[in-house]
């Protein structure tokens, strides 16, 4: 259960959006669970990913979906350039040839679709989601066609910079968790579900701290976890 200390109360409303933001969650999330102390002795700074919001940033993480980061980035390019494409009004006149022509799957650009009408027709606001609790904000988004728990996930934590986002069923995230706590096998999905649960509501800087201590061991150590 979460505690109720003042520096809780303090940091759970920030936003992870800048350095300092981080650097907050993180001194009170290894306050919470010393155990990651020794991780963020190891990786120094860990700085925050910030992408656009609301219905551009939600197109952009529909059109990561599956794919590297490398085949991510070079669609996503292309297709922010399409005149209109990052506004709902404008994505909607351009035509499915337009849309695959720059990378996206027939799914994708369907996907993209639903989301623009329904934030035209107001049944999904953005501003709204970004500012519930994590559950809630999970729960909203994914009620949309073509929005699952990981996009919605990945929007809440990279898009709204929510403080509280842990996508569990991340490979990396499990990997770092494995080694980087001396866990005696890798955790299941259900298992990292618990095991950050006790992170709240801190749980985005855990999952900034994970990933950059397992891009430190791979990248620097060539250790293949």
């Amino acid at each position: 259960m979460a505690q109720t200390d003042s520096t809780q109360t303090l940091t759970a409303s920030w936003r992870i959006d800048t350095p300092e933001g981080v650097a907050t969650h993180l001194d009170a999330l290894v306050r919470r669970a010393p155990q990651l102390q020794p991780l963020r002795e190891r990786v120094g700074d860990v700085m925050p990913r910030v992408n656009p919001k609301h219905f551009a940033g939600m197109a952009k993480v529909i059109c990561g979906q599956q794919l590297s980061v490398q085949s991510a980035a070079a669609i996503w390019g292309r297709f922010a350039l399409l005149p209109g494409a990052l506004t709902p009004e404008g994505y909607l006149k351009l035509t499915e040839d337009e849309v695959r022509g720059a990378g996206f799957s027939r799914g994708k650009f369907l996907a993209v679709g639903t989301m623009a009408r329904a934030v035209l027709d107001g049944s999904l606001d953005f501003a709204t989601v970004d500012a519930l609790p994590a559950d809630e904000a999970i729960r909203a988004l994914v009620a949309h066609k073509g929005i699952g728990p990981w996009t919605a996930e990945v929007y809440l934590l990279f898009c709204a910079a929510h403080p509280d986002i842990f996508p569990a069923g991340d490979l990396a995230l499990l990997k770092a968790a494995h080694h980087g706590l001396g866990l005696d096998a890798r955790p299941t999905i259900k298992e990292m579900i618990a095991l950050a649960a006790d992170w709240s509501p801190h749980r985005s800087a855990a999952a900034l701290l994970l990933w950059r201590y397992f891009a430190i061991l791979r990248d620097r150590e060539g250790i293949l976890l």
